[in-house]
């Protein structure tokens, strides 16, 4: 849950620049691509890979359907959200390249992403996460937090979660998506 609160800070961020840019302001595409790395690197590739590889795992190993149900719609919303990260990196690609109509595309996909995962880290925290609680056996939490420590740390490669949080940080800085931002 401490990982939603950042990726929460970054989707108000990333909220911010979407509706600045759609009312006409300046906001650099690199600020998106930059966006679009943190939310594959951080969101997906540590987060929902924590999610998908360890917790989802012992849920159904636990008796939860790990096709359908709660497991289920996390799935689908996690092939959503990389649907939307692929079009948040591929329209500020086109438009940093000078393609117009690619900025209303951008501003869509920007602000879809950002309402489905603040819906998807309210359900997992309000509803998900309780589950968990309950249905993995306490003798199991210690090994649950082992195998998300070595996503974090092997399988997301050394300093990945590090410099994800830093980006985070820079993501979200006072100014950032501003005209003056350099």
């Amino acid at each position: 849950m401490n990982e939603h609160r950042i990726i929460e800070r970054v989707l108000d961020a990333l909220e911010v620049a979407a509706l600045r840019l759609e009312s006409g302001h300046a906001v650099r595409p690199e600020y998106f691509l930059d966006a679009a790395d943190f939310i594959a690197g951080f969101a997906d590739g540590c987060h929902h890979r924590k999610e998908e590889g360890v917790l989802f795992v012992e849920l159904a190993a636990s008796g939860m359907p790990a096709d359908q149900g709660p497991i289920g719609v996390m799935l689908d919303e996690h092939e959503q959200g990389r649907a939307f990260t692929r079009a948040i990196r591929e329209s500020a690609r086109k438009w940093a390249e000078g393609d117009a109509e690619a900025r209303r595309a951008l501003v869509v996909s920007a602000k879809g992403y950002v309402a489905l995962l603040r819906d998807h880290i309210a359900k997992e925290d309000e509803v998900l996460f309780p589950m968990a609680d309950q249905l993995i056996p306490p003798d199991r939490h210690d090994h649950v937090l082992a195998e998300f420590a070595r996503v974090e740390h092997l399988d997301a490669g050394p300093g990945a979660h590090q410099k994800f949080l830093d980006l985070a940080e820079r993501l979200t800085a006072p100014g950032l998506s501003s005209p003056s931002a350099p």
